[in-house]
């Protein structure tokens, strides 16, 4: 086994009370992929700082090979005082660094490198904070959240490069697509304690309900245990007359172990309070179009949406996809076209926006308007506290300031705020924002009984494929188009991830292209990129183990009692399999086009 590059032993802290670590042990080697995965306020972004040496714990040790470098992505990124973004970039480089990679990544992630850090959008600060980690290409990157913020064309492009990155890697997402996609190794943060599984986090969450569920058995054994010595010890000694005290040191023991036992947190509860049915029309638009400063965001649209329809609008940030939603609820006039809404409709909102929550309120204020101690829930009055409990919140937050929260505990304290609200059509804005995986099952779960209509904007692919019945994308030009079933439906019916061009758009530019002669004169300057050259080298053995992983799931597929033996399994082998040949394709098209390249530019 290859020696850690990074190594934490028995690290302990607590922060009063409850120990939130206890005896964490975590080891990363060179190439690993790690998951740490664990619900909001059980340690996980703390462990991260740990091991990135930004706080102190009360014992344990933090070890790091002499000459590893390690860069930590936070979930609020610090300026300080950089004047851009190119200089906040550039700060993280080491002497030996290639200063054009900075250049480079900022301008993948779509910024020039001018920016004034204190007019960043919570978008654009992520992206400047992800070009710096990545810059130096560190042997250990530490991400907390990377993908908060991001639209889905950057998160593809994070993937693809975090895929071809040589460097260890330790993850904190919500995001359950880019887990199983990039972890090999998870490591799970519960009750202070960490476990560890060498297996990525598709298979996580089987494993954990089966820890959970052993767990429960030991307890169950152990509480049998319990009344037994107890009965021991009110009639047996007295029918022996003579007291045992082993066994009165065992019942001591097996009473302390009980004591000791941190039983799991209670789960989030979460039901919309629903109103009465609307009618079968919910919303109806023709020919609606919006634009602002002559830019158009909408164009020409038209959509008609049922009772029960679960709509999802994707897109890359600033396409217009919460404009889009403002007309359908009607809460935008568009400049052309009209939107017709259904009769008998009551709307509950969740914005994106955390800063609608006032950050002096408690949480108990935020919940009755500051009105007493009850919340009308569904036309129904609960004490704030039994509402609270629904969504995690101990009793003695009642009287916590919104300001102090975790971003998990704002978005619960939204969401509760929210579906409070009598509707029959939910309105979610990024739902999934600094969620737990717990809290989105249940939200999942939420949704999926809801009987009214929702409509959501989200960047979370696998939230998506859960819920919705059709997504609208954007096509470019103020173009929109619907497509039935969820984002992985979208992708196999479009042709494209929205990384690329639509069609339409791409046949445009391809018209408007110079012609070959002036584009040779430009490409005379021409160099490999450094990314290019780093993927010449890097993808043929991406390719052959890519081969190999083929050649071992068809070789799996190819037990001809598979499907009836376990049809879950054949389900997911065939999954894996042509996932693994998509990439297979792509990496090969990719290394072409680099390798043809390589040979024109050497060529003149």
């Amino acid at each position: 086994m290859a020696p850690p590059l990074l190594q934490l032993k028995d690290i302990g802290l607590t922060f009063g009370g409850t120990p939130l670590l206890d005896g964490v042990e975590l080891a990363v080697a060179a190439g690993e992929r790690l998951c740490l995965v664990g619900r909001n306020g059980s340690g996980k972004s703390t462990l991260l700082k740990i091991a990135a040496g930004l706080i102190d714990c009360d014992r344990g040790t933090r070890f790091v090979q002499p000459g590893a470098t390690v860069r930590y992505l936070p979930q609020e990124p610090d300026f300080g005082d950089a004047a851009t973004t190119l200089v906040y970039v550039t700060s993280g480089l080491g002497p030996g660094d290639d200063p054009y990679r900075a250049r480079y990544l900022l301008e993948q992630l779509g910024l020039t490198g001018d920016e004034d850090p204190a007019t960043l959008s919570g978008g654009e600060a992520r992206r400047a904070a992800i070009a710096r980690a990545l810059a130096p290409e560190p042997d250990i990157l530490l991400l907390d959240e990377p993908t908060n913020h991001l639209d889905l064309p950057v998160i593809e492009w994070l993937e693809a490069e975090l895929e071809g990155s040589r460097a260890a890697m330790v993850m904190i997402s919500h995001d359950r697509r880019f887990l199983a996609d990039l972890s090999r190794i998870t490591v799970w943060l519960d009750r202070g304690r960490l476990r560890r599984i060498d297996r990525g986090f598709s298979q996580f969450e089987a494993w954990r309900d089966e820890v959970l569920a052993e767990e429960e058995r030991d307890q169950h054994k152990l509480d049998r245990k319990i009344v037994a010595e107890e009965h021991w010890m009110r009639y047996g000694v007295t029918a022996r007359r003579k007291r045992n005290m082993r066994r009165v040191g065992e019942l001591a023991a097996l009473r302390q172990a009980r004591r000791d036992y941190r039983a799991t947190a209670g789960s989030v509860s979460l039901a919309a309070a629903q109103a009465d049915k609307s009618g079968t029309l919910v919303v109806e638009a023709k020919s609606v179009s919006k634009s602002y400063d002559g830019r158009p965001i909408v164009t020409d649209f038209s959509t008609r949406i049922q009772r029960g329809d679960r709509i999802g609008i994707i897109g890359p940030n600033g396409s217009g996809k919460t404009t889009l939603l403002s007309l359908l609820t009607g809460a935008l006039a568009p400049d052309e076209g009209v939107v017709r809404l259904g009769a008998n409709l009551e709307m509950a909102m969740l914005e994106q926006n955390r800063d609608s929550l006032d950050p002096a309120s408690t949480v108990a204020e935020t919940l009755t308007g500051g009105r007493g101690d009850s919340v009308m829930v569904g036309g129904q009055q609960r004490h704030v506290v039994g509402y609270m409990k629904d969504f995690l919140f101990a009793a003695e937050q009642a009287r916590t300031a919104v300001g102090v929260l975790s971003g998990g505990e704002r978005g619960r304290l939204m969401l509760a705020r929210a579906l409070a609200k009598p509707s029959n059509v939910l309105v979610l804005d990024e739902p999934t924002n600094d969620l737990d995986l717990d809290t989105l099952d249940v939200l999942e779960e939420m949704l999926g009984d809801y009987a009214g209509t929702v409509l959501l904007i989200s960047h979370d692919r696998d939230f998506l494929d859960r819920i919705v019945s059709a997504v609208i994308v954007p096509e470019g030009d103020g173009r929109w188009t619907e497509y039935a079933g969820g984002y992985s439906d979208m992708l196999a019916q479009r042709g494209a991830d929205l990384a690329r061009q639509a069609p339409a758009k791409a046949a445009k530019e391809k018209a408007e292209a110079p012609p070959p002669a002036a584009r040779d004169a430009k490409a005379g300057k021409r160099k490999l990129g450094f990314n290019e050259k780093h993927a010449l080298e890097t993808l043929p053995k991406t390719m052959e183990a890519l081969q190999k992983t083929i050649a071992a799931l068809h070789a799996g597929l190819g037990d001809p009692m598979l499907f009836s033996r376990d049809r879950k399994a054949f389900e997911e082998m065939s999954r894996a399999a042509a996932e693994a040949e998509a990439k297979l394709a792509a990496a090969e098209e990719r290394w072409l086009e680099l390798e043809m390249l390589r040979e024109e530019i050497e060529g003149r």
